[in-house]
């Protein structure tokens, strides 16, 4: 069920309007991987286990619109079926944003993450993560059950 919230994201998303353009020009400047204090949709953010406490992290991660591209092989015959264009990923982007995240912040735990924006370069997604050492996060009954389990 979608709260009031979630209802103004949607329109003003499904609109296009000028606030929205207007961040993601900014988060054009920014690297692929932004840590930011406060998650942009605080409603989604909370569903997926998101609470304002010390040891959770929330990052914007940019990730590159477009399909596969194999190599093209240098050596040998040229097949009349390359297999150099048309590849499929057997993950979509969010998948893609979540896995790369994970690899740059190894020492978290991911507890979700959503879609913000896409433009015709980029998708961008917010994760959030949970330090599983941090001792906030073990004292929460919530959070050590997800983290560490």
């Amino acid at each position: 069920m979608l709260t009031a919230q979630d209802l103004v994201w949607l329109k003003h998303w499904q609109q296009n309007s000028p606030e929205i353009r207007k961040s993601a020009i900014e988060w054009r400047k920014q690297p692929a991987f932004y840590r930011i204090e406060k998650p942009s949709r605080i409603a989604k953010a909370r569903r997926l286990g998101y609470k304002a406490k010390q040891g959770i992290v929330v990052i914007r991660a940019r990730v590159g619109t477009g399909g596969m591209r194999r190599q093209r092989p240098v050596a040998g015959r040229r097949q009349k079926h390359l297999g150099v264009t048309r590849m499929k990923a057997d993950v979509n982007m969010q998948q893609v944003a979540e896995n790369r995240t994970q690899e740059k912040y190894k020492n978290l735990k991911m507890l979700g993450s959503y879609f913000l924006y896409k433009d015709g370069f980029h998708y961008w997604f917010e994760v959030i993560l949970a330090d599983k050492a941090h001792p906030r996060i073990t004292k929460d009954k919530e959070l050590r059950k997800r983290v560490l389990a």
